[in-house]
């Protein structure tokens, strides 16, 4: 928003006029005081305990003064990064003085102190180089072989047109579930912005390459039996988990 008299953004305008306004008070108050005959050392005492609770009063944003210096000169984090502090995760759109400005995914302009991103973990995903890798957990049925599941998981990752062959894609045989044999399937990718869609499209042409080997992705089961007793004539209920056999 700008002023329609100066072209001045209106938060500039208000800051100038409220610290001229400041001043004028004080002056006034001074000088006022001079003109009754006031002793202005015991003014000058007073002011100096003034500037001390002042002082205590601004140390945060001291902090934060000397945090943002840190990161102008050190460069930890640049404009244009992606970094995660906490739950925020965005882009860096801007590092200033006192505080940055961080863009979410959401659209949402977030001010973070500086301190924060000096005193605290932060993770930045493009100060190196923008690659990503694609960590795909995918469980088979146990009636699969698990030497030609990794062959085809792989070949498809290699093929796809998002992932990186150097560093090459690779799958490894993590565990044995409950009703599926598990694997994961990590790739690189350098479409950083894109990296949801490319997981996405990644995890869908696995699930074409499995069910056209002739593989079965299995999902939980139940079978409940009901058992009749003549004696009593009561009727029970008894449930397992599984797959039925016949």
């Amino acid at each position: 928003m700008y002023t329609p008299a100066a072209g001045i953004p209106r938060g500039q305008s208000y800051a100038a006029s409220s610290l001229i306004n400041y001043m004028v008070l004080t002056t006034g108050f001074v000088v006022a005081l001079g003109l009754v005959g006031v002793n202005l050392t015991k003014v000058t005492v007073l002011a100096g305990a003034f500037g001390v609770g002042i002082g205590f009063g601004l140390q945060s944003i001291v902090n934060n003064f000397v945090s943002g210096l840190i990161l102008l000169f050190e460069r930890p984090l640049h404009v244009g990064d992606i970094i995660e502090v906490g739950d925020l995760l965005g882009e860096v759109r801007r590092v200033g003085i006192r505080a940055s400005t961080v863009r979410t995914w959401n659209g949402a302009d977030i001010i973070v102190p500086n301190s924060d991103l000096i005193a605290k973990q932060v993770t930045n995903w493009t100060l190196g180089d923008r690659l990503r890798r694609i960590d795909l957990p995918i469980g088979l049925s146990y009636g699969s072989d698990p030497q030609e599941a990794i062959g085809i998981l792989e070949t498809v990752a290699k093929n796809h047109p998002d992932v990186l062959l150097f560093p090459a894609p690779s799958v490894v045989f993590t565990s044995y579930g409950d009703s599926s044999i598990n694997f994961e399937i990590r790739a690189w990718t350098n479409k950083f912005g894109e990296w949801p869609r490319a997981r996405s499209d990644l995890a869908v042409a696995l699930y074409a390459a499995v069910r056209g080997a002739g593989m079965t992705f299995p999902f939980p089961q139940r079978e409940v039996r009901i058992l009749n007793y003549p004696d009593t004539g009561s009727v029970g209920g008894q449930e397992s988990e599984g797959i039925p056999s016949g």
